[in-house]
């Protein structure tokens, strides 16, 4: 009776703790609900009535040139054609005179005194500029500063009272799935937000320096220029893009990335363009036929293919040489490589650490100015000419002669093999090889014989390489290529 009794009061006792625990998870699903709908807000009214007066639209004019009419028709006087041909020519002439073209767009105040931040593109080759404020408002602006590789620029305008501005937020701490909100002026309609998520990050279009956020709010034309804001009411990125087979919004926006905009409109409020470092080097990606030539542990940072005059050849950098670490961060690949190097200062000394020849250096470069370094290319016409040849790797090649040299213009002091003709059905052909290419180097040697080549594939055989890698140039550009060695 005893053991009955306690048997009972053990079930009791597991059955309210049962209970207990069945309350505690309950408490913590909702406590769960009601954090998620606490973050998905009811309404974007109150972010819409804050941010509303600092977005404004921008409406540009543009003189268009009229086109030359070129030569009269000759009518002899008295002509019976002589007056159908006047009203012709006068209404022509009527068609073709110079004539204003206007534009519409978006853009938003980022100071009190008037500073506001636009794309490039809504005000390219305007003569004017008028910017309109949510209160009817319009102040004509004047243009700071632009940067065509982020498509953003930088306009001023004068008030006798402070203006209403926004703050730029962090870009890098949104994440796929936020909420986001896109003010501005759509196809001239006037002020308009729409809401939607963040769709994917680190999107890149056909720029440098791209970093956009895709999003699904619907972006159109006219909201070019315009914030996108995060539910904190701060910019998190520049409307620039949609992707659209219609030329309407289908859900695929894009705007610049708040992070990259900052420092292109610091630059241009302090010295009106943008100065981005410059490493002085040329580079590609490391393809994993690359890596397995080099020997190296990944398909990872920026393989340097040319080091003219510069940052990086006086600092010793060599074509080559694999750039793994820049000024302390990880170098993933080129595009990596190309916005740090462009996101630090003119004339800082930064570390680089390059894998040369299978190990480790680092490399002390003081950074020079992108903008004063244009690249020019060489030009390159390939005609037949009798040189020594042979075919190697599916390529025939040549030896650089001087009639090779000129039809090239090539310096007197390159040397190398010209690529005469590509077998379709090779390794080299699907690498991209063509006639008119010169080769270089060959297992990172210089080359100037086809027995150097057939020396270099041959010791690439016999340390039981799977892939060759060479230099080779075209139209003056350097990349290396990893051909296959297997049958």
């Amino acid at each position: 009776m005893k053991a009955n009794i306690l048997t009972q009061t053990n079930r009791q006792t597991g059955l309210t703790r049962g209970v207990s625990a069945l309350m505690l998870g309950l408490a913590l699903v909702f406590a769960q609900a009601i954090s998620a709908n606490a973050k998905m807000p009811e309404s974007f009214a109150d972010l819409a009535d804050q941010v509303s007066p600092a977005v404004v639209n921008i409406t540009t004019s543009t003189t268009v040139a009229g086109m030359d009419q070129g030569p009269r028709p000759i009518v002899p006087e008295g002509s019976p054609l002589e007056d159908f041909f006047k009203d012709f020519l006068d209404r022509q002439q009527d068609g073709q005179r110079s004539r204003r073209s206007s534009a519409l767009g978006s853009g938003f105040v980022i100071s009190e005194d008037g500073y506001i931040v636009t794309n490039n593109h809504v005000i390219d080759k305007a003569d004017e500029i008028e910017v309109e404020f949510f209160s009817g408002e319009k102040l004509d602006a004047e243009l700071i500063g632009t940067d065509p590789k982020t498509d953003i620029a930088l306009l001023k305008v004068e008030s006798d009272k402070p203006l209403p501005f926004v703050s730029f937020g962090d870009s890098d701490a949104a994440r796929v799935g936020d909420w986001v909100v896109a003010v501005g002026n759509p196809l001239g309609q006037g002020f308009s937000v729409s809401a939607g998520i963040v769709s994917q990050r680190g999107r890149a279009l056909s720029g440098t320096y791209d970093d956009f956020i895709q999003t699904d709010a619907a972006i159109n034309r006219g909201n070019s220029g315009g914030p996108l804001f995060n539910v904190d009411a701060e910019v998190i990125g520049v409307n620039t893009a949609i992707l659209s087979p219609s030329g309407g919004s289908i859900g695929i926006g894009f705007s610049m990335a708040s992070n990259v905009v900052t420092k292109v409109v610091d630059q241009l409020k302090e010295f009106g363009e943008t100065r981005r470092g410059w490493l002085g080097v040329r580079i590609q990606d490391v393809t994993e036929d690359v890596a397995e030539a080099l020997e190296l542990a990944s398909a990872k940072g920026a393989l340097v293919t040319d080091v003219p005059e510069g940052p990086g050849k006086e600092a010793g950098i060599k074509a080559g040489d694999v750039i793994t670490t820049f000024d302390g961060a990880e170098v993933e690949d080129t595009r990596e490589l190309v916005r740090l190097v462009g996101n630090t200062t003119v004339g800082k000394a930064v570390r680089v650490v390059v894998i040369r020849d299978g190990k480790s250096e680092t490399l002390k470069v003081t950074l020079g100015r992108r903008e004063e370094a244009e690249a020019t290319a060489v030009p390159v016409a390939m005609d037949k000419a009798d040189a020594e040849e042979s075919t190697v790797l599916g390529m025939t090649v040549a030896v650089l002669n001087d009639e090779l040299r000129e039809q090239l213009a090539l310096d007197e002091g390159v040397e190398g093999l010209v690529v005469k003709e590509v077998a379709e059905d090779s390794d080299a052909f699907e690498k991209g090889l063509r006639a008119g290419d010169l080769i270089v180097e060959a297992g990172q040697q210089k080359i100037t014989s086809v027995d150097d080549l057939e020396a270099r594939i041959e010791e690439a055989r016999e340390g039981g390489r799977k892939s060759f890698l060479m230099l080779i140039r075209r139209e003056g550009d350097p990349r290396f290529v990893a051909l296959s060695l297997e049958e």
